[in-house]
This record gives structure tokens, C-alpha cells and sequence, in this order.
């Protein structure tokens, strides 16, 4: 491993083209959030986003500051011209692994795990919800490389055994049809004791969100008075981020049969217990057993990685 992160990979589907961040100038004191998916994005865009406004001018729709860099479905012309405009903290969202976009040592990077059975069943309600005319437009931008995203499967368990069995990409092993969860993590696991690198959890954010926002805040050099930490905390609340889900994602009827109240679903863990199978979770070990034990045991537990 390199003391320095490098881009080495190149990510590009039927969601992702990891080249367009090579159209974005970073600026000193960026942010970029990144899981692999559905492990807390919004969650962490939420909290960064209400540190960074909180008392100030801030966007009607809070997400539209935070652009997902790689998702092909936005101009990438138009993601350039809104980010050069912003003249606040920029924060910017990624779903590609630390191979896959630029690293420099003046931006912050924030890293959200979760253990890949929760990460799993938001994704099956995430996937199952798209409607037809959602793939067809996605597969349908000009540029794609690859196959097209298929349909998602009718049967969840059709759907874990290829997530947990195959790749995408030629290097990945799990996450069919989107990429892999397992490579993704270990990319930024390498490197979690960079100083501009933090590592946090999903549980750990559900477990103590006043002690976790106050970690991300001094991690990003941002100081708020107690007050306002703890309104952002509230604001941050699963419950509280879905009754103002229009103000957080704005309307997303475009992607979920349902809008954001779909996408917003239930924001828990352990739904995994009452619905795979001893067979299933034999696939899961196997795959996690190709993991550094700490990441694995990090993945499933949360805590602080160091």
C-alpha cells in the first residue's frame, strides 16, 4: 500500500463514470462523502450540509449543493458550472472507491460503512422501487459502457445470491448488478489513518448522532456552539430528515415509486434477521472471509476503526 492514495481504476457502468471527476477542480477544504451505496450517504451529505448552513443563506434543497460526481444521469457541463458558482464549503458525494477518484491532501474525505446485510435490504427496497421508465432512461444516456441495468429481480433472495456472488467490474467479486460494497471498503480502510480521512459507521451514527456530529465537525474545522450542534442533530434525525424530506432530497418521483418517502425508508438495522436464510448467510461469510478481520469486524460492529 501507498502512504498516498492513487487513481488507479476507472469505474464506468451503467450508473457511474468515474472519468468526470477529472472535469472537477478540486478546492482546498472540499469535502467528498463516498459509501459504496445505501451505508448512510444522505445521512452523512445531511449532517455536513447543517454544519456548513446552519445559521446562514442556504439552498431551498439541501442535496442540490452535495452532487453525486460519477451518476451520469446529470449533465456533467451543468454538475461543473453549479459547483464552480458555489462560493460556500463545497461538499460533494461519490460512490466510487478511493482507486477511483482523485486524492489530495487539502480536501476532506468522509468514509460511511455499514454492515453489508442492512446495506443490502435498503438496497433491495432502493432497487425494487425504480420504475420502468427509470431504466430505460439510465440505460439510455448516450456513453454507456457495458450492459445495460437490468430489471430488478422479483424474488430478494435471486437478488442477494448475485449481489453476494458476483462482480461488475473484472476486479470486484460481490455486488451484481451495481459494484461491490467489499472493494469499496477496503479502499478506504488502507487508508483510514490519513488525517484527512474519516472513517465512520452507520450504527455508530445511530447509536450517539450528538457524539458523531460533534467528531465530524472537528474533523472538518467547523465550530458551532452547543446550541446549534444540537439542532443540527435534531434536524439530522431519521425521523425528522423524512417529514423534510422535500427540503433534504427534494422531489425524487423521478427515480422511486413513491417519491422521497420511499427513498427516506426505515433508516434501521437488523432487518436482515428475519429474512435470510442459513444458506444465504453461508454466502455472506464466505465473502467476508476475503477481508482484513478488522474490516470485517469493523463492517458488522461499527466503533472506532483505529
Amino acid at each position: 500500500m501507498s502512504a498516498k492514495p492513487e487513481c488507479t481504476r476507472v469505474y464506468q457502468n451503467h450508473h457511474l463514470d468515474s472519468t468526470r471527476w477529472e472535469a472537477i477542480a478540486l478546492r482546498p477544504g472540499d469535502v467528498v462523502i463516498s459509501t459504496a451505496y445505501k451505508a448512510g450517504t444522505t445521512f452523512a451529505q445531511t449532517i455536513v450540509g447543517e454544519l456548513i448552513f446552519h445559521g446562514g443563506e442556504r439552498p431551498e434543497v439541501l442535496l442540490s449543493a452535495s452532487p453525486w460526481i460519477e451518476m451520469r444521469r446529470r449533465p456533467l457541463d451543468e454538475v461543473r458550472a453549479s459547483l464552480e458558482a458555489q462560493t460556500h464549503r463545497r461538499f460533494l458525494k461519490s460512490h466510487v472507491g478511493l482507486d477511483g477518484i482523485p486524492y489530495r491532501e487539502d480536501v476532506r474525505y468522509l468514509y460511511v460503512g455499514r454492515d453489508p446485510r442492512d446495506v443490502f435490504m435498503s438496497l433491495w427496497n432502493h432497487y425494487s422501487s425504480h420504475p420502468p421508465e427509470f431504466l430505460e432512461m439510465l440505460n439510455g444516456i448516450p456513453g454507456r459502457v457495458g450492459e445495460p441495468f437490468p430489471p430488478c429481480p422479483d424474488d430478494l433472495r435471486e437478488l442477494w445470491r448475485g449481489w453476494m456472488t458476483r462482480g461488475w467490474f473484472d476486479w470486484e467479486s460481490d455486488g451484481y448488478p451495481y459494484w461491490s460494497l467489499l472493494h469499496h471498503a477496503r479502499t478506504w480502510w488502507e487508508h483510514r489513518r490519513l488525517p484527512n480521512i474519516l472513517c465512520l459507521h452507520y450504527s455508530d451514527l445511530l447509536r450517539d448522532l450528538d457524539g458523531e456530529i460533534r467528531r465530524i465537525a472537528a474533523f472538518l474545522d467547523i465550530d458551532r456552539p452547543d446550541e446549534a450542534l444540537r439542532e443540527i442533530s435534531e434536524a439530522c434525525r431519521f425521523e425528522n430528515a423524512k417529514k423534510n424530506a422535500d427540503r433534504i432530497t427534494g422531489d425524487m418521483s423521478w427515480g422511486f415509486r413513491g417519491g422521497n418517502q420511499t427513498f427516506f425508508h426505515k433508516g434501521t438495522n437488523g432487518r436482515w434477521k428475519n429474512v435470510l436464510l442459513e444458506e444465504d448467510l453461508a454466502l455472506y461469510h464466505r465473502a467476508m472471509q476475503k477481508l482484513p478481520p478488522d474490516l470485517a469486524r469493523w463492517l458488522e460492529q461499527g466503533a472506532p476503526p483505529l
